[in-house]
C-alpha cells in the first residue's frame, strides 16, 4: 500500500487554479516536476482559458468548465506527443491558466511631447493621457510574446510595456487619421473613439490583446492653438451677436424697465437698430401712410412684413393705424415697448402679443 501511495503522489489527477487577485494576467500550474494521469480532471472557472504548452510548442485549449483528459479531448497534444493509440499512460506538459477577464481604469499618458504635423500650425507638440481597458483574446500570442515562462505574470510587469507601446500606437495613429489641431484639443471626448479601431489591430497583432475602451482624458497644446481655439471660440460668439442683443432687449422690455447695464443696453439697442433700419432700404418708411381705420386682413398682412425692431411710425404703418394710437397704447402698457430717452421702440414679438390679446 506504501508503494502505490507513493505513486499515486507522483501523478496529477486534479488541475485547478482559483484566482484571489485583481491584477493576473497569467499563472503556471506547478507541477512539481509530476505527470499527469489519464483521465485526470481539468477545473477551468469563469474568466479562464487553460492552455497546454508541450516542449515550447502550444496545445489544446480549455474553456469554463470541468474536462476529463483523455485522447479524445486533447488532439492538438496527442499529436505532438505522437500518441500512436489512446493516452493510457500519464505524461508531462505545462498548463497555463490565462485570465480573460476586462482589466479597466488603466492608465497611460505621454512622457514626452507627441508630434504630429498639422495643416495650419505645421508641425505641433502634443501631451495627452487617459485611461484604457482591455482583455487578452489569443492567449498563444500573448504567453509567446509577453508572459514568456513567468509562473504568475501580473499587470504591473506589463504596465510600462503597455504604456509605451500605447503611446507609440497613439502618436501613429493620430498621424494616419490626420485629425486637425484644433479638433485634437478640444474634441478629446470623441478622440478615444476615433482612435480605437486603428489602435487594435496592431495589439491584437503584437500582444493577442483587445482594448475595449481607449479614453482620453486630456490633450495638453501649446500656448498658440490654445490662442486659435479662443479666437474661434470668440469669432462664433460674434456671429450670433445680433441676435443675443435682440434677446436682450426684448426681455428688458417685457420687464419694462431698465437694469444696471442700461446705459450700454441702450446703446447695444442703437446700434441694433441701426443696423435693422440699413438694411430696411426702401422698406415700411419709404411707403404711404394708410388711413387710421384699416381692416382687420390689412393688419395681419402689415404685421406679416414687420422687422424684428421698430419705431411707433413702424408700427403704425404695419398696422394701418395712426402713430397717436400706438404712443397712446404704449403709454397705457397695452402694448409692451422700451423708452430711450423720448423715443420708444418695439419688437415684433411684442406687436404680435399685442395683436391676439
Amino acid at each position: 500500500m506504501a508503494i502505490i501511495d507513493f505513486l499515486k503522489k507522483q501523478f496529477i489527477d486534479i488541475i485547478e487554479w482559483t484566482d484571489d487577485s485583481r491584477d493576473t494576467l497569467s499563472w503556471r500550474f506547478p507541477d512539481e516536476d509530476k505527470e499527469i494521469k489519464n483521465g485526470a480532471q481539468l477545473i477551468v472557472r469563469e474568466s479562464q482559458l487553460a492552455q497546454f504548452v508541450y516542449l515550447g510548442q502550444f496545445g489544446d485549449a480549455f474553456g469554463p468548465g470541468k474536462h476529463t483528459l483523455t485522447t479524445d479531448n486533447i488532439p492538438i497534444l496527442t499529436n505532438l506527443k505522437s500518441w500512436k493509440y489512446a493516452l493510457e499512460s500519464p505524461f508531462k506538459a505545462d498548463v497555463y491558466y490565462v485570465v480573460t477577464r476586462v482589466f479597466t481604469g488603466n492608465k497611460w499618458g505621454t512622457a514626452n511631447p507627441v508630434m504630429m504635423r498639422d495643416a495650419d500650425f505645421g508641425v505641433v507638440r502634443l501631451r495627452a493621457y487617459g485611461t484604457y481597458d482591455f482583455r487578452i483574446v489569443d492567449a498563444p500570442r500573448f504567453l509567446k510574446e509577453v508572459a514568456g515562462t513567468d509562473h504568475h505574470f501580473r499587470l504591473d510587469e506589463f504596465a510600462d510595456v503597455m504604456r509605451s507601446r500605447l503611446v507609440s500606437v497613439f502618436s501613429e495613429a493620430l498621424a494616419g487619421a490626420k485629425i486637425p489641431a484644433l479638433d485634437v484639443a478640444s474634441r478629446y471626448g470623441e478622440l478615444g473613439e476615433a482612435l480605437l479601431p486603428l489602435i487594435n489591430p496592431a495589439l491584437h497583432d503584437k500582444y493577442g490583446l483587445e482594448m475595449t475602451a481607449f479614453v482620453v482624458e486630456n490633450v495638453s497644446v501649446p500656448p498658440e492653438v490654445e490662442q486659435a481655439i479662443d479666437k474661434r471660440s470668440s469669432m462664433a460668439a460674434v456671429g450670433n451677436l445680433n441676435d443675443y442683443v435682440k434677446f436682450q432687449m426684448a426681455q428688458g422690455m417685457e420687464k419694462g424697465g431698465g437694469g444696471a447695464g442700461g446705459m450700454a443696453a441702450e446703446m447695444a439697442v442703437g446700434m441694433a437698430m441701426a443696423q435693422q433700419m440699413m438694411n430696411q432700404s426702401g422698406g415700411l418708411m419709404g411707403q404711404s401712410t394708410p388711413g387710421v381705420k384699416g381692416s382687420a386682413p390689412a393688419a395681419q398682412a402689415g404685421a406679416a412684413a414687420m422687422p424684428e425692431l421698430m419705431t411707433p411710425a413702424q408700427v403704425a404703418q404695419a398696422l394701418g393705424v395712426g402713430e397717436s394710437d400706438v404712443v397712446s397704447s404704449l403709454e397705457s402698457g397695452d402694448l409692451k415697448g422700451k423708452k430711450i430717452g423720448t423715443q420708444w421702440r418695439v419688437t415684433r414679438a411684442a406687436v404680435d402679443a399685442f395683436l391676439q390679446s
